[in-house]
């Protein structure tokens, strides 16, 4: 695959639909073809999937059951939009993807972290982001800028706690792959920040 895949992932309330929005209109200047798509969702039957997983009418849900709709969604992204795209060379923006299940329902949840990586592994064939970029931001401050909250979002701040200390984890595994943000910042520092490493990692690649 010769595209280039960014997903941006961090808690409620980071920032991260205007961070995506400035990063793909940034790079589409310059000229490159931009796929711009979301998880759960991106096609008919994912988007069916996030009625179901995100809808406060289902709160209770089964972690397993939760876990693996998750899954089941991601495969279907991957294989009708994502890996397309990267096949096209596009460049893929990807507002969340496996570090959120790994974060949200093998930390959050505490079904284990390997457990969530490898089942999304094996549910995308292996196809996993050039670049993860974590906005981090504090639950309490990330959650107060959410007005309608979701099956998610009204989780308790203690659940968003571990998930945040989730994605912290992955990244500090894996520093080369990961961008951590300070989600407190101004939008225009955020995005100054976020640009000079993708122009970077895009750089190297021509």
């Amino acid at each position: 695959m010769t595209g280039y895949f960014i997903a941006f992932e961090g808690g409620e309330g980071a920032g991260k639909s205007t961070q995506e929005g400035l990063l793909a209109a940034h790079l589409a200047e310059s000229g490159h073809a931009i796929v711009r798509t979301r998880e759960p969702g991106g096609t008919p039957a994912s988007e069916a999937i996030r009625s179901v997983v995100l809808n406060p009418e289902f709160t209770g849900l089964d972690s397993r059951a939760e876990a693996l709709l998750f899954a089941a969604a991601r495969s279907e992204h991957v294989a009708r939009v994502i890996r397309p795209a990267l096949e096209r060379g596009d460049i893929v923006i990807c507002d969340r993807y496996i570090d959120s299940s790994v974060s949200y329902q093998g930390v959050g949840r505490e079904l284990g972290i390997h457990t969530i990586r490898d089942l999304s592994i094996w549910a995308t064939q292996d196809c996993v982001p050039d670049l993860t970029i974590v906005l981090d931001v504090d639950p309490a401050l990330g959650l107060s800028r959410v007005a309608n909250p979701d099956r998610m979002e009204a989780e308790p701040i203690e659940f968003h706690r571990h998930v945040r200390q989730g994605f912290l984890t992955l990244a500090a595994l894996d520093p080369a792959r990961y961008l951590v943000v300070d989600a407190r910042q101004t939008i225009d520092e955020i995005a100054a920040e976020i640009r000079i490493r993708v122009d970077t990692e895009l750089g190297a690649r021509s």
